[in-house]
């Protein structure tokens, strides 16, 4: 599964073509992703923010799922890397009165656009656009059902970098609804390819995957207990609209047991930093005085998602443009 992982995502000569998921790829290329972010970190504090890389290029903003900090960062980084930029409302758009996926796609492409950021609510959308679409067409997957976020998780570790180093000595505890997570998914993947000491989960029993050790990580389902002596917490909200059944008894239940507050945060290292990938519900999975304390880096998190999707995106079609000898799009 990896080698096909691996073609649909990278060109022939290992370069990134599409980003849809962080599974099977290397350390090589998600140091190199976070090393050209880096390039990018100071675009913003410039009079004039933008970069001509992406000059003359196309991306279509495809959300079939609702999002504010995605949906912005990403069309503020093809922005800055001066790409034109079509943010198409689903809600209004032809796939509103029947028009097929597939068929969305056609029409985009006749109009020469070079690359599409899709979130989707089914699982693996983002995939069967990047087997379907024309050669010089890039994918990036901004989010597909329970299955991967793979930007999200890349700004996450980009974040970790830059305030903690090398990941080889940290213990990382993720908290919270890691069953619907697809933000999980990707930040266990990463954090395991990058080498990470410790990966832990924390939840409920009814809020974790079966078997989820397999992914390698550490299940714990006391927060004390998963907190302890950890460098990095991840806050994760409860996915309510992905639920089915009763899986908790209460919200108010939910924050006695599993939310983060300033007293059971003393259980990490005193240097821990507080992550969350949002929308954060404050007294739900964690405390205003933690969110906005001084551990907190969540507003890091949102500023760096911008520099993140500038380096996938412009690595993406860059690659694509290489491979046709300059001439992509």
């Amino acid at each position: 599964m990896t080698v096909h992982r691996n073609d649909l995502q990278l060109d022939a000569e290992g370069r990134l073509r599409h980003f849809l998921s962080i599974d099977g790829l290397s350390k090589t290329l998600l140091t190199s992703i976070m090393d050209t972010a880096e390039s990018f970190t100071g675009v913003a504090e410039r009079n004039v923010k933008k970069v001509p890389l992406l000059r003359g290029k196309t991306i279509a903003n495809l959300f079939f799922e609702n999002s504010t900090r995605t949906q912005t960062t990403f069309e503020l980084a093809a922005k800055r890397l001066s790409a034109d930029v079509l943010s198409i409302n689903i809600a209004t758009s032809a796939t509103s009165k029947g028009e097929s996926l597939l068929d969305t796609i056609r029409n985009l492409e006749a109009m020469h656009v070079d690359m599409f950021v899709v979130r989707h609510a089914a699982s693996g959308a983002s995939h069967f656009i990047a087997r379907n679409a024309a050669p010089h067409v890039s994918v990036i997957n901004a989010g597909d059902g329970r299955h991967s976020h793979p930007t999200q998780a890349m700004l996450d570790m980009f974040t970790i970098r830059r305030n903690k180093g090398d990941f080889g000595d940290l213990k990382v505890a993720i908290v919270g609804d890691i069953l619907h997570s697809r933000v999980a998914r990707s930040q266990i993947h990463a954090l395991n390819i990058l080498g990470a000491r410790e990966v832990r989960v924390v939840a409920p029993r009814t809020l974790l995957p079966t078997k989820v050790e397999q992914l390698g990580v550490s299940a714990f389902h006391n927060l004390d207990q998963g907190l302890r002596d950890v460098d990095v917490v991840i806050m994760l909200r409860l996915q309510k609209e992905r639920m089915r059944g009763a899986l908790l008894p209460s919200e108010h239940e939910y924050f006695n047991c599993f939310g983060l507050t300033e007293d059971r945060l003393r259980h990490a290292k005193p240097d821990v930093i507080v992550m969350h990938p949002g929308p954060i519900n404050r007294g739900v999975e964690i405390d205003s005085r933690v969110v906005d304390g001084p551990h907190s880096v969540i507003l890091q998190q949102v500023s760096y998602g911008i520099a993140i999707r500038m380096a996938v995106m412009s690595m993406a079609i860059h690659s694509e443009a290489k491979a046709a000898g300059g001439g992509a799009g």
